[in-house]
């Protein structure tokens, strides 16, 4: 089989902010929804093993359907924003849809699943329709939708199904906002109601059923914050119909009756306990997975919470007395976040998962050693809303981006040192903002500036504590890492203050303890409201949600003021001299580019030229042509004048632009990118259109008056999708053809070559050597592509020269769909 020209290295994503949108299989895998795709992770690798696309909204709600001889599950259910369910089934390894159910007339917010009689799969759902269904799906038919709960005005938040004991009768259990837990049992006249049980004084957040034995045990979890344990057993026919007896004190039992083909059965539920100890609304509660031993199967009992108060805990009867008590309680602390979200556990019991409303997944792992103790482990991060841009850093060992979360997030490869592995994690979280970001330019090694939906720009440097701890993971030594930087001045760390934007530094003194009898006196108001939240860390592994938002920032050291209207694109120079930025304009003269000095963050030079949003820039490798594309569907090129003694610092002049009847461009130009050898500059735009280009002078004339002209150098490139970004790879192949990636608006990644001396007519220049298949793509659409600057894969030995064993470049790509994705392309396999 021929070697892949795509692979896929790394997904960065996380859990979208829904209550029950991740599940943890008995393989091991935790499926989570992200944007409207399905997330397959693995904690063990501790890599996102496989992308699920489907669902046209948010994917809302996830859940393996379990097996009941606990081996790796091969189905999974999942709801969503588009009103519809997706039931996958594995084949072969990889998931693909098996069927879909179409009814509900509102986002499905809840699922569960069990296997029937002839592995066919009963699945129940809750949608905001305010109606609860019940569906069967199997291979032959399909799904059918067998019944439908109406709620009038309230809505079900969590659905459950169990089989009752000693029968195949299914039983769903639902909770919701009229803080009352119904129990539906399935019969031959349908969807019986049983029970409603009452309790809670809230809304029910989440429901779960676990099977013990004979017997039932339902736990339900509300935002009066507490968490109820019911009893369902099967009554033999005598203690049935005793009559109550008033002597002996028990809990009060409901008792119901279930028909099954004539011979009727009859199930009394009770309380079997209260549980409290969170502070805040409990979001979600969940079973830990049976398991087998020596043949059979036991449930341990085991129960996990997780609430809004920023804590889990697992609860289980004391050995002695029965009395349901709290084992373990972990947490975060600090950081101005929310709560959790929701929680699952392993199948073995040693590691919990909760998700929090940032998105961030938080995972804890038991210690082997110590009986009790549980620490946090390393898990995947990602933004939670579309990202908008990325960039390498200038060696191509790291990868900022920013997003519509309004974060700068910094991504790197890490090796295990027990496994030898690679896997990428971020290490850093330089701006955590209040406006959405928009987009970042890389300026030096440690040093970047972000534009936000604000009319300032603003410049960030890596403080110490970073720099050491990069040091320490790229494996480069520290000397050579602080040469790039000016050590002597640089900050520990950065720290925002309460009702601030701006990350202010914070340095050696500032961390220096206070004196005993300086504590009990406050000098100032300042000193009540401590500023540094900041405490230096020495990574030994990547660092938990926690530490990312408030020890790992990096200081602002410029802010630039210039712009009238909200940042749109940077771009800079690679002698990082220089830096242009852009914002969102409706007339010329808000359209105008501004030239930067990185030297004394001065404006050099306002370039007018364009009459609507400059989209995107780009200087050539050779730092002498600035490109700039826009929203008006032309293009313009600045060329950098060479310095004279009265003006030493860069100035550019406009070199060509296209004309509104020179452009071939119909609609908005999305993106722009330079040949490697600065020779030649491709644009893409809305109207599907990839367009390579070259200035060309007007030699024959002789006439050096004339301005020069820009002129298409290819055949027009028709990609059959708006295309909105593309990217120029910064290595020729081997038969001296450039190679280019053009990301379209439904997520596909396409990479073309590009032969400069073939004859343009009939396309014969273009030639295709590859795309992301569906399960590399994204879901939505290709925001932003980056080649890595230099050849080879990042965090692996064979970084050298493009040598015949170096045939590997890696591509990044940020997209809406809230993803940033690295690929690896195999330049041989061309």
């Amino acid at each position: 089989m021929a070697a892949p020209v795509i692979e896929t290295c790394h997904v960065a994503c996380c859990a979208n902010r829904t209550p029950n949108v991740v599940s943890w299989g008995r393989g091991g895998i935790i499926a989570f929804g992200t944007c409207t795709s399905i997330a397959l992770y693995d904690p063990q690798e501790r890599r996102v093993v496989s992308v699920l696309n489907g669902h046209t909204g948010r994917v809302n709600t996830v859940q393996w359907v379990h097996r009941e001889d606990c081996a790796p599950e091969s189905h999974l259910v999942s709801g969503g924003s588009d009103d519809r369910l997706i039931v996958w089934e594995s084949r072969d390894g990889k998931f693909a849809q098996l069927a879909e159910c179409k009814g509900h007339t509102g986002p499905v917010c809840a699922v569960d699943a069990i296997y029937v009689e002839d592995s066919r799969i009963l699945v129940a759902s809750s949608a905001s329709d305010s109606t609860v269904r019940l569906w069967l799906c199997n291979e032959a038919v399909g799904a059918q939708c067998l019944h439908t709960l109406s709620f009038g005005s309230s809505f079900m938040m969590d659905v459950s199904l169990a089989l009752l004991p000693g029968s195949r009768v299914p039983i769903l259990a639902c909770g919701g906002d009229n803080a009352q837990v119904h129990l539906y049992v399935q019969s031959d006249e349908g969807l019986l109601k049983a029970k409603s049980l009452q309790g809670h004084e809230d809304w029910i957040r989440g429901v779960a059923w676990a099977s013990l034995g004979g017997e039932l045990l339902l736990a339900s979890c509300s935002q009066d914050c507490l968490i109820r344990v019911w009893r369902l057993c099967a009554k033999s026919g005598r203690d049935a119909h005793v009559e109550d007896d008033h002597t002996t004190i028990r809990m009060k039992e409901d008792v119901f009756e279930v028909k099954e083909s004539d011979v009727s059965s009859v199930f009394a539920v009770s309380l079997e306990t209260v549980l409290a100890g969170h502070e805040n609304w409990v979001y979600g509660v969940h079973w830990q997975p049976p398991l087998y031993k020596g043949g059979e199967l036991q449930q341990p009992l085991g129960l996990l919470s997780a609430s809004m108060d920023k804590t889990m805990i697992i609860w289980a009867p004391e050995e002695g007395s029965g009395v349901w008590v709290e084992q373990v309680r972990v947490g975060e602390v600090g950081g101005n976040t929310l709560g959790f979200y929701g929680c699952q556990m392993s199948p073995d019991g040693s590691m919990i998962v909760a998700h929090a409303f940032h998105g961030a997944l938080h995972l804890w792992c038991r210690e082997q050693d110590k009986e009790g103790q549980w620490r946090p482990g390393v898990v995947i991060s990602g933004h939670f809303n579309a990202v908008q841009d990325l960039s390498w850093d200038p060696e191509g060992e790291f990868i900022l981006s920013v997003g519509s979360d309004q974060t700068t997030r910094l991504f790197t490869p890490w090796r295990n040192q027990d496994s030898q592995q690679v896997t990428w994690h971020e290490i850093s979280r330089p701006q955590i903002h209040g406006y959405d970001m928009q987009c970042l330019a890389t300026v030096g090694r440690f040093q970047f500036v972000s534009g936000a939906d604000e009319k300032v720009l603003r410049v960030f440097q890596a403080p110490r504590n970073f720099v050491e701890n990069f040091a320490n993971i790229s494996g480069t030594s520290r000397e050579k890492l602080f040469m790039s930087s000016d050590s002597a001045n640089l900050p520990e760390g950065a720290s925002t203050p309460a009702l601030g934007l701006s990350n202010k530094a914070v340095f050696q003194g500032d961390l220096a303890p206070k004196k005993k009898e300086e504590e009990g006196q406050f000098s100032s108001v300042s000193d009540q409201y401590q500023e540094s939240y900041f405490h230096p860390l020495i990574m030994t592994e990547p660092p938990p949600e926690d530490h990312l938002l408030q020890n790992t920032l990096w200081p602002e050291v410029q802010k630039l003021y210039g712009h009238g209207f909200e940042m749109f694109c940077l771009a800079s120079d690679s002698t990082r001299t220089v830096v242009a930025s852009a914002c969102k304009a409706s007339k010329a003269e808000h359209a105008a580019v501004l030239l930067w000095s990185t030297a004394t963050w001065r404006q050099l030079q306002t370039l007018p030229c364009h009459t609507l949003t400059v989209t995107q820039m780009a200087f050539s490798p050779d730092a002498q042509l600035l490109l700039a594309v826009s929203r008006d569907r032309t293009v313009s090129l600045w060329r950098r004048n060479p310095p004279t003694p009265t003006s030493p610092e860069p100035r550019f002049s406009l070199y060509a632009h296209t004309g509104k009847d020179t452009a071939i461009h119909s609609r908005i130009i999305w993106s722009c990118d330079w040949s490697p050898d600065s020779k030649y500059f491709v644009t893409s735009s809305r109207d599907k259109k990839v367009i390579v280009w070259a200035p060309h002078r007007l030699e024959e004339s002789g006439d050096s008056v004339l301005p020069p002209e820009i002129k298409p150098c290819s055949s027009i490139l028709d990609v059959g999708d708006s295309a909105t970004a593309v990217a120029f790879c910064p290595f020729l192949c081997s038969n001296n053809s450039y190679l280019l990636a053009v990301g379209l608006e439904g997520g596909r990644i396409l990479l073309y070559q590009w032969s400069p001396g073939r004859e343009p007519a009939g396309g014969r220049d273009w030639s295709s050597c590859g795309q992301t298949d569906i399960l590399q793509s994204h879901a939505l659409a290709v925001k932003r592509l980056r080649w890595r600057p230099r050849p080879g894969r990042v965090g692996h030995q064979s970084n050298g020269p493009v040598a015949e064993g170096n045939s590997w470049v890696q591509l990044a790509s940020a997209s809406a769909d809230h993803s940033v994705k690295i690929f690896n392309v195999n330049r041989r396999a061309l």
